[in-house]
């Protein structure tokens, strides 16, 4: 690894394809054997740090279509602490599935789980049947594995009755010096952005992208408005970009005042901190209080001179899903995803069905919303939201503070980069956004 390593920090990136690959790496793992270890306790008791250890892994067999890339950095998501804590369902289910379709998939039933869903790095080595990358390409990867051989999946692959997760439904992700992916996952790296930053819009930028401004989410427009849950956080960082880029107005959702100002520089101007307007939307965990939905109802409306929400941007999930079908206009949507707070949801149904609201369901996205997606990000349209940075052997403590919601915007991963700052191959456009990339560093 080494050899890869100081050929691409040199810039050197032609000679990395004749560079012998290592029979194994280092990679950020769960243990099949470990899948009990958190029995009994509350989610919030679960500890990532317990369970991430970082270990020597064997390189899988390079099979067609496939690309082993270098990763220089990746980034934590949602989906790396629910593996770590084996929550919904421990991972290893994902895998022993996806290991019965084909000798080749079988690669990825193992008693160990390389995790996560983002890279940025150099392409090694390609399989047989890849043209569009060669070793030596500097890239970015998005996280939908899908295998196409279903007609379901031709006109949006995210309807592939075989599509999975990167590293959270497939084996030997991104949090690793060295990741397995499809060929077809693979994006340009922005030349303007450093190896972290490069690393960390991935799978949350796609999946606002597609949430937010897809014809299969809620295909915003100019002069929507959009009220966005924790809109300074990973998910909705994205969301408030994305919305405010497009023509739209949002009204972003924070936790603290710190929050709010994150969102003021990012130019939203019209945010509610909800611990400061004290909203408790639910009198106990079966009761909820609707008093509150229309007590936020009508802040909603005096920030925007009378306007509900056209669309209503969720994943926090249980806790504010009633609050959302009620304060959505008529006519308007709600468009879910990840529900961080609890899957099962409640609401009010008199104020969907008599209000012809509608409920869309969002995951993830395909390749080429992703690919949309990052070209905003390479065309500095949107900019990364990394507000941390840490080397692979903290994993575990990224990860914890991901849980704990002890961080803003994404939290990066250092993999074989070295430092920070590395991996800016165009500084004029990276001067020209300096401030929006920097926006969310040290918060």
């Amino acid at each position: 690894m080494k050899d890869i390593r100081d050929a691409i920090l040199a810039g050197q990136f032609a000679d990395v394809g004749g560079l012998e690959v290592p029979e194994s790496y280092q990679g950020v793992t769960v243990r099949a054997e470990d899948a009990d270890m958190f029995e009994g306790l509350p989610t919030k008791e679960k500890d990532p740090r317990k369970s991430l250890r970082v270990e020597d892994v064997a390189v899988p067999e390079l099979g067609p279509g496939e690309a082993l890339v270098a990763v220089m950095a990746s980034a934590i998501n949602y989906n790396t602490v629910w593996t770590s804590i084996f929550e919904p369902v421990s991972t290893f289910s994902f895998l022993k599935r996806y290991g019965k379709l084909s000798p080749l998939t079988a690669r990825h039933d193992l008693p160990y789980h390389v995790v996560g869903s983002d890279l940025a790095g150099v392409v090694v080595q390609t399989g047989p049947g890849v043209n569009a990358w060669k070793a030596g390409d500097q890239v970015v990867a998005h996280c939908l594995s899908v295998e196409l051989e279903s007609p379901d999946g031709h006109s949006d692959t995210m309807m592939d009755p075989e599509q999975r997760i990167w590293g959270f439904e497939t084996n030997f992700g991104g949090l690793a010096e060295l990741a397995l992916v499809k060929s077809n996952q693979l994006m340009p790296k922005p030349a303007h952005l450093t190896w972290e930053e490069a690393a960390s819009p991935g799978l949350v930028n796609s999946t606002a992208y597609r949430q937010l401004v897809s014809r299969n989410g809620a295909d915003m427009k100019q002069g929507d408005v959009v009220l966005i849950w924790g809109a300074s956080g990973g998910l909705g960082s994205y969301a408030t970009q994305f919305a405010l880029n497009g023509g739209a107005t949002p009204v972003c959702v924070v936790s603290s005042e710190e929050k709010a100002q994150i969102c003021r520089d990012m130019g939203a101007d019209l945010v509610i901190d909800r611990n400061a307007e004290g909203y408790k939307f639910w009198k106990d965990p079966q009761t909820q209080d609707p008093r509150e939905w229309k007590r936020l109802g009508a802040k909603i409306r005096e920030l925007t001179g009378g306007e509900d929400p056209d669309i209503v941007f969720e994943h926090p999930g249980r806790e504010t899903f009633g609050a959302s079908v009620y304060v959505t206009r008529k006519g308007g949507q709600i468009v879910t995803c990840a529900s961080t707070s609890g899957y099962m949801h409640e609401f009010d149904n008199r104020y969907l069905w008599m209000n012809l609201k509608r409920i869309v369901g969002s995951h993830f996205a395909n390749y080429r919303e992703a690919f949309e997606a990052n070209r905003l990000v390479a065309k500095g349209m949107i900019h990364p939201t990394l507000s941390r940075v840490y080397p692979l052997a903290e994993t575990g403590q990224a990860a914890y503070d991901v849980h704990r919601n002890a961080h803003q915007g994404k939290v990066g991963v250092l993999a074989l980069a070295p430092e920070e700052g590395l991996g800016v191959t165009d500084p004029e456009t990276r001067a020209k956004h300096i401030d929006g990339i920097n926006r969310f560093r040290g918060v």
